[in-house]
């Protein structure tokens, strides 16, 4: 038998997360004791998908149970699809569509293991990518490596972002060298180039994911979490990111730009999950979402998104109720896209 064909070398491609969708994906909560109050994070979630429906189609993931319940919060406009999911992570346990730049889409699915294995049980969001991409009706590549969708960012030009806190753990691939992941990501991808940055060993719910850290925004352009004041307790960990990320090049040769935003230091919260990235934002067609804490920086960091993003219109949206479940709005969305 013909060993299959990767999607790089059948001409396919993640396209980057700017360029036009077909819809978004999100995935219902469902993990009881996960969540310190399961309806306000409901409601946060509905609150997201409602942001986001004004700008593209969306389905949800719905467990059959909580199907009626999740149809009061999200009206009529938002479509559900029933599927038995663990958890509410659609970034990373939903696959990574792409394109061939012929009209043609397909998907990857790769393994998920919840992060490591962190959370029981988890095979309902391992099949996840799967029903969606049968949802989506695209063929499938399948891959050994277990891997997120917040682990990596792509322009869509061959340049894929990740981290060296997450995919080469060993609570992922033990037995897997960095190089033969980066192949690995390069080939289901369409990628050219892998850039790794350190990640952040500190932040335990994902190791590190870099959509917390950092993000392509356009060609040659990437966002990235400052390193904060000097007592900041993350400062290191900033400063590290993005020395290893100055002066990098993309697939195409450009020097990448980047653009510093401060994380949300200054909301209030006794969890040491609660996530306070900017950066885990969301790019959708027409607009940005992205999260509002209450605080000062809500509106600085809205001002540069409203500068990167010229086209679009900036929608914010309170999340405390998801935050503190350790991700944010792009960890909770996944983009279809158009072919």
């Amino acid at each position: 038998m013909p060993e299959q064909k990767s999607p790089k070398s059948a001409g396919f491609r993640m396209p980057a997360e700017w360029a036009p969708h077909l819809r978004t994906w999100m995935m219902w909560p469902t993990r009881e004791g996960f969540w310190p109050d399961m309806e306000e994070t409901r409601r946060n979630y509905a609150a997201v998908a409602h942001a986001i429906r004004e700008f593209e189609p969306l389905t949800m993931l719905v467990r059959p149970e909580d199907a009626v319940a999740a149809k009061s919060l999200l009206g009529s406009d938002i479509e559900i699809l029933t599927s038995p999911i663990d958890d509410s992570w659609a970034r990373d346990a939903g696959p990574c569509f792409l394109t061939n730049g012929k009209g043609g889409r397909a998907g990857v699915s790769f393994g998920f293991n919840a992060w490591g294995g962190k959370y029981q049980p988890f095979d309902g969001d391992d099949a996840a990518a799967g029903a969606i991409l049968n949802a989506a009706d695209v063929p499938i590549f399948h891959t050994g490596l277990i891997a997120e969708g917040g682990g990596v960012s792509v322009d869509g030009e061959g340049t894929i972002l990740t981290t060296d806190s997450c995919f080469p753990n060993a609570n992922r691939n033990p037995g897997w060298s960095r190089d033969r992941i980066e192949q690995e990501l390069k080939a289901m991808l369409g990628g050219d180039k892998v850039i790794w940055l350190p990640g952040n060993v500190e932040e335990t719910e994902t190791d590190g994911h870099v959509d917390g850290i950092a993000t392509f925004v356009a060609p040659g352009v990437a966002l990235i979490e400052a390193e904060g004041p000097a007592d900041h307790d993350w400062h290191s960990i900033n400063v590290a990111n993005i020395t290893a990320m100055e002066g990098q090049t993309d697939a195409k040769g450009r020097t990448i730009t980047l653009v510093q935003i401060p994380d949300a230091a200054s909301a209030v919260s006794d969890d040491p999950r609660f996530c306070r990235s900017y950066v885990n934002s969301y790019i959708c067609n027409g607009g940005v979402v992205m999260p509002e804490y209450g605080i000062r920086e809500d509106g600085l960091v809205r001002e540069t998104f409203e500068e990167l993003f010229p086209g679009r219109r900036v929608s914010q949206v309170p999340i405390p109720a998801i935050a503190i479940g350790g991700g944010g709005i792009h960890c909770i969305t996944q983009q279809e896209p158009a072919a």
